[in-house]
């Protein structure tokens, strides 16, 4: 058995009919509604709300049909000998490049960009790592907890160039948002003060086109870092050239194309619903009351961005610091000193104390 209810579209509580206005009224805020309103107003709240992307077409095309697949099965270390000082080199399933620790060549795992693993661009490296590592010192500037080996020459030089596999995401959506809004009016007499509350249903139909939305492929990248060192700049990018690795370390893409579609998806929803709402203005308050974003996918394309890494432990803890490889943008986690607290907490009860024993004596001398 169905069973219909009208909510109140500003409380949510169970709205009446209030035979004295023949109307629709709310008991708990007095909100009133004509009846045709309240009706397309439940039938719209009904329509299915469900998010809906495509890029199906797309993942055929990055995946390929009848050519060879790469069986990561039969590749899972790289080792080998570099060529130049016959020195042992080792790399995971996942290495594209790395750096001969002895003599300081690059190597390159050919196969691992070839065929559909072979990104379709790159932004190369603008910032060397010398300004990687002065960022690094500006960052622990004025850190007074931080411990004393995390200054370290050793430990800051420690800072890696990584190439960190992308996937780029066009696709074009279209949205339809609805907004509770209201504007308030105060006003007053001799006695009393008056306010009145005006209450508004917004709505908002409309289309935005995406380009090259990123999500990082790399299970090893945290995606809460990747995310706050964009924007890369796109003008930068150049057709993959293995050359471009030369020096730096590399890793092929680990997460699919498939299985970031849901975070490019989540990306764009949140834009344009931020978008949508900036449209929202002139009103006392504005809260979204519900969401519907269909997002029809079109290109993939598979990249590699320059990112500065330092993956250092301390007490057993990893902390990550990522800086963009392009921009200079740095982020981190910094941790704390526990001696050093304790060392800061007694020197400033100290100071305190000794200031608060002089106000005393000084009122006891006055008085």
């Amino acid at each position: 058995m169905e069973i219909k209810e009208y909510k109140c579209p500003n409380c949510a509580g169970a709205v009446k009919f209030d035979s004295s206005s023949q109307n629709m009224k709310c008991p708990y805020c007095d909100a009133e509604f004509e009846i045709a309103d309240l009706e397309d107003y439940q039938k719209e709240l009904a329509l299915s709300a469900e998010d809906r992307f495509d890029w199906n077409n797309e993942l055929e095309r990055i995946q390929g049909s009848g050519a060879e697949v790469y069986d990561p099965e039969k590749d899972c270390l790289s080792t080998g000998s570099c060529p130049s000082c016959g020195a042992e080199l080792i790399g995971d399933k996942n290495t594209i490049a790395m750096v001969c620790p002895c003599c300081g060549n690059s190597q390159i795992v050919q196969k691992r960009i070839s065929g559909m693993l072979k990104p379709e661009y790159i932004i190369p490296f603008k910032l060397e790592k010398k300004d990687a590592i002065n960022a690094l010192k500006n960052f622990y500037k004025g850190k007074r907890l931080l411990p004393d080996c995390f200054k370290d020459e050793n430990r800051v030089n420690c800072i890696q160039g990584v190439y960190v596999p992308f996937w780029l995401f066009d696709a074009q959506t279209k949205a339809h948002i609805r907004f509770k809004a209201t504007k308030t009016k105060t006003w007053s007499t001799a006695n009393h003060i008056y306010t009145k509350t005006s209450f508004y249903n917004v709505v908002r139909d409309g289309v935005l086109g995406f380009e090259k939305v990123p999500v990082d492929g790399s299970e090893k990248m945290d995606n809460d870092y990747m995310d706050a060192i964009e924007p890369f700049d796109y003008n930068l990018k150049k057709d993959f050239q293995s050359a471009f690795l030369s020096g730096y370390l590399a890793e092929k893409y680990d997460v699919d194309a498939k299985q970031c579609m849901e975070r490019a998806a989540i990306r764009m929803k949140a834009s344009v619903e931020k978008e949508f709402r900036n449209s929202v203005t002139g009103y006392s308050s504005v809260s979204m009351e519900s969401s519907t974003v269909d997002i029809k996918g079109g290109k993939i394309s598979y990249c590699l961005f320059p990112v500065w890494v330092l993956n250092t432990k301390y007490k057993n803890e990893n902390y990550l610091f990522t800086m963009n490889g392009e921009s200079g943008r740095l982020v981190g986690r910094l941790p704390a000193d526990t001696a050093k607290s304790w060392k800061y907490r007694f020197i400033f009860t100290g100071i305190f104390g000794a200031i608060f024993t002089i106000i005393i004596q000084l009122l006891r001398f006055f008085n």
